[in-house]
Order: C-alpha cells, then structure tokens, then sequence
C-alpha cells in the first residue's frame, strides 16, 4: 500500500477507492478516537467517515478527505487569513454545541498536559483544533485528529488553540513565516479574543498556556512564548 502521510505515532496508508487505512506503530489501540469520531459525525460534525476498526483497535479504515490543510489555504494569499481563522473560531462553536458523552473522559484525565483539576460542563472539546488540524475539501472543512477530544470548558478549547496559534512554530519558508509573525497575533485576536473577549477567556489562556509547557513536542523558545504569553493573560484576568 502506498502511505499518504506519517504523524509522530502512526501512517495513513491508500486502501481502496475514496478510503485510506489509518494504522499505529507501536500496536497503541484508537478505537477510541473512531469512537468520538463516529459521535460527533452523528451530530453532523465534519469528520471523515470511520468504515471499520480492526486489528484490535490498531487500524481504522476511514473516509479519504481530498483538499489543502487550512495552513497551507489561508496563507496563499496571506490576506485571507483572518477569514479563515473566523472559520476555525466557527468550527469550535459548533462542536462546543455538542454535548460530550458520558464515556469520554474529562480534561485533564491522564497527565496529557499537566495534573490540574477542571470542572467540565460535559460539552465536547477537541483540544487540537488548529489549522494543521483542518482539511479544506471540496465540500467545506473536515477537522481531523481526535485523540485529545474531552469533554469539559469550551474555553478552555478555544484558549488552548489561540495559545498554539500564538506562540508555535508555523511550518512555512522563512520570509512567508516572518511576515505571518507579525500579523498573526492582531488577527488572533480579532478571530478568537473579539468573540470571546472576557477576564474568563483571558483566565483560561494563562492556564491553557501553562499546561502546554508540559508538553514535551514543544520547542524552547515555543515554551518560553507560551510562558509569556500566560504572564500576559493572568494579568488581564485578576483573581
């Protein structure tokens, strides 16, 4: 089978028309993320279909989504970007819509950021929704990448994804990257902060930002943005 693409723990492979095969390399099970994946398309949430599930949960056969990832479509022109981040700020809403199963663990559950305590309100977060994260086909965005979904504080999604946007490395040659570095925060903010500007939002961004230096993929000069970024964001929320 000829593989279309590699993460950092498994390959998606071709596998038949209109299909690809999804397979992990270290035998770790993500029936899972197909579970969550199945819930959320039945409440009408662009996913990529799930076929099937097997080898114990090592490999899911799904949908094939043709398209650019929202990365590469909203910085070729660069001038659509702040579109496109109202669109990512849409696709939050509507899955905060969505209420989270009893069977989906609350954030955070396992140490995945850090060991704090949040009091979810059982609505259906992502916890990864960024435009690496987002296909844009034919037929409108398709959010890919499920396995950090929880239920809790829709905030805390959306603080989680603007404390990304802020502070991580984005994947462009170096001039593009440079020129995006200087727009990317204003536009952020008119994207995300405009629509959920409060001392909450900025509260949940201190702390999001915080968890995600304990994230051992992000760079040290990422972590040191994240950490300013947090000082920036509790101030702007006092108590």
């Amino acid at each position: 089978m000829k593989i279309l693409a590699s993460g950092r723990d498994g390959d998606i492979f071709e596998y038949a028309p209109g299909l690809v095969l999804r397979k992990t390399r270290d035998g770790r099970s993500i029936a899972h993320e197909a579970r969550t994946m199945r819930y959320v398309a039945e409440h009408g949430y662009p996913v990529p279909r799930i076929e099937e599930v097997r080898a114990d949960g090592t490999e899911i056969i799904m949908e094939r989504i043709e398209g650019p990832i929202m990365m590469d479509a909203m910085v070729r022109p660069p001038w659509k970007l702040p579109a496109y981040l109202r669109l990512l700020a849409d696709l939050h809403d509507r899955l905060h819509e969505i209420e989270a199963p009893e069977w989906l663990p609350a954030i955070p559950d396992d140490g995945a950021f850090a060991p704090r305590t949040f009091t979810p309100d059982r609505r259906l977060l992502h916890l990864d929704l960024h435009p690496l994260n987002v296909i844009m086909s034919p037929k409108g965005p398709v959010v890919v990448d499920w396995p950090n979904a929880r239920g809790g504080d829709p905030l805390a999604d959306v603080a989680l994804t603007f404390a990304l946007m802020s502070c991580g490395h984005i994947p462009l040659p170096r001039p593009v990257a440079i020129a995006m570095d200087a727009i990317r925060q204003p536009v952020l903010r008119r994207a995300f902060a405009g629509r959920y500007l409060g001392a909450a939002f900025h509260r949940r961004v201190a702390e999001m930002a915080e968890l995600k230096c304990f994230d051992t993929n992000m760079a040290p000069d990422e972590i040191r943005a994240l950490r300013k970024l947090a000082s920036r964001a509790a101030a702007k929320a006092p108590g």
